[in-house]
């Protein structure tokens, strides 16, 4: 059951592109190449940890979900330049810390409660707040 429920959920990370034929109407961030490199690495760390998450919860290592979902928290955001987080928009900024906050809680209530199902759960909602921006941003160059 938790690997039916792991499809959908990667599935569901995957709907915005779906539409692809539609006019993009999200909401342009203008970034430097540096910046831009900066935040697009952000997000395949995101992708990376998402996977090794995903095959901790397939294997019932909460151990491994702790260790993955802890590489993604709060703590990943310490070295982000203070003029790239000024370029970015509020709403942006705000769907990422709550997406490390979460990473955060779930490793912490891994580590806790060690209840696959309930990190399965956080790793859902977690999921929504990645497609909410996937849906609202795009990141384009400088002068693009």
């Amino acid at each position: 059951m938790n690997r039916i429920i792991c499809l959908l959920l990667m599935w569901y990370a995957f709907i915005p592109f779906a539409n692809a034929g539609e006019t993009d109407a999200r909401t342009v961030i203008e970034l430097s190449p540096a910046h831009r490199a900066l935040v697009l690495n952000e997000m395949r760390q995101f992708l990376s940890g998402l996977q090794q998450i995903t095959a901790a919860l397939s294997r019932d290592d909460m151990d491994a979900v702790t260790q993955a979902a802890r590489g993604l928290g709060i703590a990943m955001t310490r070295d982000v330049p203070a003029d790239l987080k000024q370029a970015l928009p509020q709403g942006f900024r705000k769907l990422g810390h709550q997406v490390h906050s979460q990473f955060d809680q779930i490793a912490l209530d891994a580590e806790s409660l060690g209840d696959s199902d309930h990190a399965l759960s956080q790793l859902g909602n977690t999921l929504t707040q990645c497609v909410a921006c996937h849906n609202s941003y795009q990141i384009r160059l400088v002068n693009q």
